[in-house]
Formats: C-alpha cells, structure tokens, sequence
C-alpha cells in the first residue's frame, strides 16, 4: 500500500539534496502530486494478474491467438527512471481463451512495478500460463529504457528486446517463427 506520508517526506529531502528551496512557489505541492503520481505508477503492487485471466470463455480452436503492441510503460529498479515499448503476446488455447483486452490489463498489472525488463517478461508467460492453463505461451517485450537514453551511455533509439516462452513455445521452434512472422519481426 502506498504511504502517501512517507513519500511526500521523501520527496521533501530529494529536493532539499539536490539544492533545491523546497518552499518555493513551483515546489510547494511537488511532494502531494508525486506521492499521488506514485500511486497510479505503482498500483500494480497491489494487483493480481488473476483477477484478469481467470475469466475465460470455452473455445474449441486451438490456434495461436495473439495480441501485438500492447504500449507498457514502467520503472526501472536500478535507477529509478521510466522504460517503455511494445508488448506481444501469443498462446495456443488449450479449449478456453481470454479477452483480449484482459491481456492488455495483464501487461498493466506487472508494469506498473518497479521491474526489470526480463523479470517482466517473464511475469507476465507465467501467468498466463498459471491461469489460462494454455498449451503454450510466448511474449516478447521491445522496450527503450531511460537509464539509457538520458543518463549514461546516452544512446536514444536503442531497443531492449526480451523473449519468454513457455510450453510448446520452447519445444516447437516452428511456432516460436509463426509468432515472430506475424508479429512482423
């Protein structure tokens, strides 16, 4: 649960660190409006990616479903600075599917952490494959972290790439392509 106190003070002995005169008129209510910002960043701490993926609907196809460009954005654990991108995800039903909006708030649930990028990917395989209980699952996140771009190397434009597969996804390397062709990669 977020301590609206806590970060409020926090924020407090940021600025003054920083050399900042925290009584100033563009100051005053910066610690109120970051704790209430952290709140929506961080609300997926509190979340369950179950409360999304457990409401499914009975199928008797089990071709390859997916749902590409799903834009995430979330904060990087190490310095604290924001990274974003595009998420696909693909499964094989193994007799019920998802909505697919479901998938979107999925993503939501997990960025909106402070995460890594492969921990994230990770995150989100697994749970679809803990509560869907499809044959296979698959997600590859394409993201441009900040810590990289602002600070640093200073390299804008590059691209992290991560890829998580789970069940047929790693056995079946023909299904691995098919998903990466149809996501045009």
């Amino acid at each position: 649960m977020i301590d609206h106190e806590k970060i409020e003070q926090a924020v407090r002995l940021l600025l003054e660190g920083i050399g900042e005169d925290i009584d100033r008129e563009g100051l005053r209510e910066t610690p109120q409006r970051i704790a209430r910002m952290y709140e929506e960043l961080y609300g997926g701490m509190e979340e369950d990616a179950g409360a999304h993926l457990t409401k499914t609907f009975t199928v008797d196809s089990s071709e390859l479903v997916i749902e590409k460009d799903i834009t995430f954005y979330s904060t990087c654990e190490h310095h604290l600075l924001p990274f974003y991108g595009k998420v696909h995800i693909g499964y094989v039903p193994d007799g019920k599917v998802v909505g697919l909006s479901k998938l979107a708030r999925t993503v939501e649930v997990f960025a909106r952490r402070l995460q890594l990028q492969e921990q994230l990917t990770g995150q989100i395989a697994d749970a679809l494959m803990k509560y869907m209980q499809p044959k296979g699952a698959i997600v590859m996140i394409e993201a441009e972290h900040m810590c990289m771009t602002m600070r640093g190397i200073k390299k804008p434009g590059s691209q992290t790439v991560t890829l998580a597969r789970r069940g047929v996804f790693e056995t079946d390397s023909a299904m691995e392509a098919r998903f990466l062709r149809l996501i045009g990669r």
